[in-house]
């Protein structure tokens, strides 16, 4: 492991029907590594995670002419890499879908990574579990069928189990490694599968949408990874339509929405195709996550047309909630209070995001 953990894994070899490797090809080579060639074209880019003297580092590295490995920031983030202290690795392997590693920090807790971009923390998953998810939830009254896109770790899921008046949960996740690594490390997250409301469906949530009857959901949160290779679909017109199709009259989406520090571009695109879908209220709401890029993260919650929702004042409190603010755990982030200053915004977004307001 330790070779690998220092060099970060080669971009998987991609055949042709002929079983010819078409790595060759610019059309063939997974998006990560052509965003990086373009920004180093003499290097042969290699994907992922880098573990280097100690340090974890969401950089990528290369090899040049001369056989030398060359580190260079994530693609997704120019200019910029965020860094952690291991004390030691913990897991490292590769699923059908991206490189998975766990590690234990110096500083924040035991670490999960995906495909080289660090996905939570047990320092800092609070604010992004529980906002994600009490952001929508707490802005309708009574929600019954929630579903979760995504959400392996089973953070969202341990915070929907707050709400008593939910009475079924499902939830799509891609990748079973992501489930059964999160259950083995991170038991505080993935209790939330251990709720009997929960039921779990391993595949393609773009598929397993078009399948829901119409208006099965009250709310639906979208907990992915940023919007590379396959999960680029999962920000696009398409898979918001499937959304609005499944959600009842007056339902709500919770959709992970970038940092507006670094991707004002992508939140832009996102209301625009959202204010042409969703005909009830459109959104941005952000939250602080230290270790994510910028050390914000946002999202795009919306309703669609029918019981109109005002997200910006919270109608179910959690607060008000029996029992919520102990289940499984004390909240550690949300409170109603929190839920109002989301929504507030700096200038310059409202500026730079043309259909903000």
């Amino acid at each position: 492991m330790g070779e690998d953990a220092e060099r970060g894994f080669e971009c998987p070899k991609i055949m042709d029907g002929k079983g010819n490797n078409e790595n060759a090809s610019e059309k063939a080579i997974p998006s990560c590594c052509l965003k990086a060639r373009a920004s180093a074209t003499e290097l042969e880019a290699k994907c992922h995670s880098t573990v280097l003297s100690g340090w974890f580092s969401e950089s990528q590295s290369s090899s040049d002419k001369a056989g030398r490995t060359v580190y260079f920031n994530n693609p997704i983030w120019p200019g910029e890499v965020q860094c952690l202290r291991v004390e030691s690795i913990l897991y490292q392997a590769k699923s059908d879908y991206q490189e998975v590693l766990v590690f234990e920090s110096s500083s924040y807790g035991k670490v999960l990574v995906l495909d080289g971009i660090i996905q939570l923390t047990e320092k800092d998953e609070c604010a992004y579990q529980e906002m994600i998810t009490h952001l929508p939830l707490c802005s309708i009254p009574s929600p019954k069928t929630v579903l979760v896109v995504g959400g392996g770790d089973g953070g969202v899921l341990r915070e929907i189990a707050r709400h008593n008046s939910v009475q079924h949960i499902d939830i799509c996740e891609i990748d079973r490694m992501v489930i059964e690594v999160s259950k083995k490390f991170f038991p505080e997250l993935a209790a939330g599968f251990d709720d009997a409301r929960v039921c779990l469906h391993v595949g393609d949530a773009v598929e397993f949408l078009t399948h829901v009857p119409e208006g099965k959901y009250d709310a639906i949160i979208v907990d992915s990874s940023d919007p590379v290779g396959p999960a680029q679909q999962l920000v696009e017109k398409p898979f918001f339509e499937t959304i609005a199709r499944a959600l009842r009259p007056g339902g709500v989406l919770c959709n992970m929405a970038e940092s507006m520090w670094l991707h004002t571009h992508i939140i832009d695109d996102m209301i625009s195709v959202c204010r042409e879908i969703f005909k009830g209220s459109v959104h941005y709401a952000w939250t602080s996550v230290p270790t994510y890029p910028s050390g914000v993260i946002g999202f795009v919650i919306c309703s669609t047309e029918g019981p109109p929702v005002d997200f910006l004042n919270p109608i179910n409190p959690i607060e008000k909630l029996d029992g919520a603010d102990q289940h499984k755990r004390k909240l550690r982030y949300y409170n109603s209070e929190m839920h109002k200053a989301a929504f507030a915004l700096p200038s310059f977004l409202k500026r730079e995001v043309r259909l903000i307001l």
